[in-house]
């Protein structure tokens, strides 16, 4: 069976395939694991770990918020885009929106990181951090495998309390420690910077044979180029002779663009030169 989810674009980077189906989008991971969809709603995991929220329509002064307190609203569950129609509000305005929940507002690094698990024990992580550059409140910027071991024992303890049996790949989203989301698929737009023995050794558990887990991630950075206005053609010539590789984006609708540099050093040049666009 083949990878599920996977855009046309990208099919030559998900080789070899497994023996059984395995998810890639949201959607599909939500389907084919129908013991481990509940972490896809978002309110049970915020009030699971402890933060304070509640379905739009609650108040979050009647649980104690100043009404100039910022909150983060966001769809409950939402498989089209996790991202989606989220954003920050005054407590006082929080929209009454079906479907939706309000949140605590999370300060601090923000990270995602996928591992790779075997009856929920980890065997193998990979670590993002977001950049400061945002638009929208969306991280541009991701340096892509970094040394985060801070991290480590929190994203432990949270695949013990909602993946304990779990096998396969995942991704757990973090700010300031704390948990955002859970997905049970990898954070695919990373994938070509984790280096060729990722993909085989994630078949490998997936399928059931002797695993051994991938090299580190050589690291990269992964930049979003938002806006309505694509690349120039001046801009992607500039881009290709740092070494830069630009993907159009067809899918997002204020996306332009995807850059992926394998070094950070190129990384930080593509954002000098995106810097002279945003002015």
């Amino acid at each position: 069976m083949p990878f599920v989810g996977v855009l046309p674009e990208r099919e030559s980077l998900f080789r070899p395939q497994p023996r059984r189906a395995v998810a890639v989008s949201d959607a599909a991971a939500w389907r084919l694991n129908p013991v481990h969809r509940r972490v896809y709603d978002k309110l049970a995991l915020a009030l699971a770990e402890g933060l304070l929220a509640a379905p739009c329509g609650v108040s979050p002064m009647v649980l104690g918020l100043a009404p100039e307190t910022p909150v983060f609203v966001k769809p409950i569950i939402n498989l089209a885009g996790m991202a989606l129609e989220a954003g920050v509000s005054r407590a006082d305005a929080v929209p009454v929106r079906p479907g939706s929940f309000w949140c605590e507002r999370l300060e601090g690094e923000q990270t995602s990181s996928d591992l790779l698990l075997e009856s929920g024990r980890i065997r193998w992580q990979a670590h993002t951090r977001a950049g400061q550059w945002r638009d929208q409140g969306r991280p541009c910027v991701w340096e892509v495998g970094v040394a985060i071991p801070a991290i480590e024992p929190v994203l432990a303890q949270l695949v013990d309390r909602h993946l304990a049996d779990y096998t396969g790949l995942c991704n757990i989203e973090l700010i300031g420690g704390r948990p955002v989301e859970i997905h049970l698929r990898g954070s695919n737009g990373f994938f070509d910077l984790y280096g060729p023995g990722f993909v085989p050794a994630w078949v490998t558990l997936v399928d059931g044979a002797p695993f051994v887990p991938p090299p580190p991630v050589p690291g990269g950075m992964v930049i979003s180029v938002f806006g309505r206005r694509p690349l120039s053609g001046e801009e992607s010539e500039a881009l290709a002779a740092l070494g830069v590789s630009v993907s159009e984006d067809r899918h997002t609708p204020d996306r332009v663009a995807i850059l992926r540099a394998t070094d950070r050093a190129i990384g930080r040049a593509a954002l000098a030169l995106l810097e002279r666009r945003r002015g």
